[in-house]
C-alpha cells in the first residue's frame, strides 16, 4: 500500500485524479467487500429483528403491555435522536470508532437481553419488561450510530456496496424470520417451548453481533478496494475517514494539513438537504407508511384465522422476504427507477396501501393479506435501494458522506412517525 500513501500525500492533479491508482488497486476485493458490507448490513438490524421476530414469545410473556408496539416506540427516538446530533457533527467524527461503539452496543444489549430473561426465570413482570425496553433504547442508539456511519462511508465509495449494506439490512429479517420458524419448531411440543426457542435465537443475535464487531475492526478496513476509496475522499477534505486509514497502515497527517481548506468548499448539510430534499421527502414516506404497518398491525390487527400463532409470523416472514428480493431488483439496470418524478410519484402512490390493509383486515382471508404484505415490503426494499444509489452520484466525498448520513435521518423521522400513527389502529378497540 505504498503506493496508495504516495498518491494521497501528492495532489490529486500530479496523479490524475487517482486513474493510476483506480486500474492497479480500484478492484482488488470488490467481491470480498461486497460481502462484507452484505454481512455488516445484516448485524446492523439482527438483534432488532431478532426482537421483533421474537414477539410471540414477548406478547405471552408481557399480555397487557403492546409489546410489538411499545418496544419500537421506545427504539425509535433513541435511534432518531442520536442519529441526529451524529449527523449534524458527521464531519467531525471518526466513523470507525463510531462504528465500533454501535457493533459493540448491539452485542452488549443483546446479551443483556438474555441475562434480563435468566434473572426473571422467564416470569415476565414490570421490572423485566422496563429491562428489555431499556436494552431497545439501547439497540436504537447502536442502530443510529452504524446505520448512518456505514451509510456514509459507503457513498463515498461504489453503488454497489451501499446496494450490499441496505440488502444485508433486509437480509437479516429475512434470516432472522427463517431461524424463528426453525427454532419455534423444534421446541413446540416442549416444556416452556416458546421460552426455550427465543432464548436459543437471541443468543445466536449476540453471537452474530459480536461476529460483526471483529469483521469490521479487523477485515473491512484492510481491503484494497476500500482503502482506495477512502484514500480518494481524504485527498478531497473528508477528515471521517482518517482513523480507518490509519488502521489500514496509510498516514495522513500530510495530506490533512494540505487538505484542510478544501473541507471549507464541500456543500453545508443545508445545502446538501435543499439538492435533495426530494429524496429526503420520498424517505419519509415510505417508511411512514411501511411502518404504520409493520410490525404493530401484524401482530396485532390481523384477526385469527387457520395458521393460528403463527399467522404473525408468517406475516413478517412475507415483508421481510419480500423487503430483501425488493432491494436487489434495482440491481438489474433496465428495470431500475431513476427518475426522481417517478419515485416520488411511487413513494406517494404507495399510500393506497393503508385502506387496503384496513378492509383486508376486516373482511378478507390471509392469503389476500400475505399478499398485500409482501408488497409492501416488495416496494419498500426497491425504492430505498433507488434512492441510496442514485442520490450520492455527482457530489465529492465528504457530501457523499453527509448526503448518507442525511438520508438515512430522514428515513429514521419516517420511521418514528411511522410507529406513533400505528397506534391510531387501536382506536376503537376498546384502547
Amino acid at each position: 500500500m505504498q503506493e496508495l500513501s504516495e498518491a494521497l500525500m501528492s495532489s490529486p492533479d500530479e496523479n490524475g485524479d487517482f486513474v493510476k491508482l483506480e486500474s492497479s488497486l480500484s478492484l482488488k476485493g470488490k467481491n470480498a467487500a461486497m460481502v462484507l458490507c452484505w454481512l455488516l448490513g445484516n448485524g446492523c438490524l439482527f438483534a432488532w429483528n431478532g426482537m421483533l421476530t421474537s414477539q410471540d414469545y414477548y406478547v405471552t410473556l408481557f399480555p397487557k403491555y403492546h409489546t410489538a408496539r411499545v418496544l419500537t416506540l421506545v427504539y425509535q427516538p433513541f435511534a432518531l435522536g442520536t442519529l441526529s446530533i451524529l449527523a449534524y457533527n458527521e464531519a467531525k467524527i471518526n466513523t470507525r470508532r463510531r462504528n465500533l461503539i454501535g457493533f459493540i452496543l448491539f452485542f452488549i444489549s443483546s446479551t443483556a437481553v438474555l441475562v434480563i430473561d435468566f434473572a426473571s426465570s422467564g416470569k415476565g413482570g414490570l421490572g423485566s419488561f422496563i429491562g428489555i425496553c431499556i436494552a431497545s433504547a439501547a439497540f436504537g442508539a447502536a442502530d443510529a450510530h452504524v446505520q448512518g456511519g456505514m451509510t456514509g462511508d459507503l457513498s463515498l465509495m461504489c453503488p454497489e456496496f451501499v446496494q450490499s449494506f441496505l440488502a444485508g439490512m433486509a437480509a437479516s429479517g429475512a434470516i432472522t424470520s427463517s431461524l424463528r420458524f426453525l427454532t419455534k419448531a423444534a421446541f413446540e411440543n416442549s416444556k416452556n417451548g416458546l421460552r426455550k426457542g427465543a432464548i436459543m435465537f437471541l443468543t445466536l443475535s449476540a453471537m452474530y453481533e459480536l461476529l460483526c464487531v471483529l469483521l469490521y475492526a479487523y477485515v473491512f478496513g484492510k481491503l484494497p478496494i476500500v482503502k482506495y476509496y477512502r484514500a480518494k475522499a481524504a485527498s478531497e477534505g473528508a477528515r471521517t475517514v482518517v482513523a480507518d486509514l490509519a488502521a489500514g497502515g496509510i498516514q495522513t497527517e500530510h495530506a490533512k494539513a494540505e487538505n484542510g481548506s478544501r473541507q471549507l468548499e464541500r456543500l453545508s448539510n443545508k445545502e446538501l438537504l435543499l439538492q435533495n430534499i426530494d429524496y429526503a421527502i420520498d424517505l419519509f414516506l415510505i417508511y411512514v407508511l411501511t411502518l404504520s404497518i409493520f410490525p404493530g398491525f401484524l401482530f396485532e390487527d390481523t384477526g385469527s384465522h387457520s395458521l393460528g400463532q403463527w399467522y404473525s409470523l408468517v406475516l413478517v416472514a412475507a415483508y421481510n422476504v419480500s423487503d430483501l428480493i425488493g432491494r436487489y431488483i434495482p440491481v438489474i439496470e433496465r428495470i431500475k427507477l431513476e427518475s426522481r418524478k417517478g419515485i416520488m410519484a411511487a413513494s406517494i402512490s404507495r399510500f393506497i396501501l393503508i385502506p387496503a390493509f384496513y378492509f383486508t383486515a376486516k373482511y378478507g382471508d390471509q392469503g389476500w393479506m400475505i399478499m398485500l404484505t409482501s408488497f409492501l415490503g416488495l416496494t419498500n426494499g426497491y425504492l430505498t435501494i433507488c434512492i441510496f444509489t442514485e442520490a450520492p452520484s455527482g457530489y465529492k466525498g465528504p457530501e457523499q458522506n453527509a448526503l448518507g448520513n442525511l438520508l438515512v435521518v430522514c428515513l429514521l423521522v419516517g420511521i418514528f412517525s411511522g410507529v406513533l400513527l400505528d397506534w391510531m389502529w387501536l382506536i376503537g378497540k376498546g384502547w
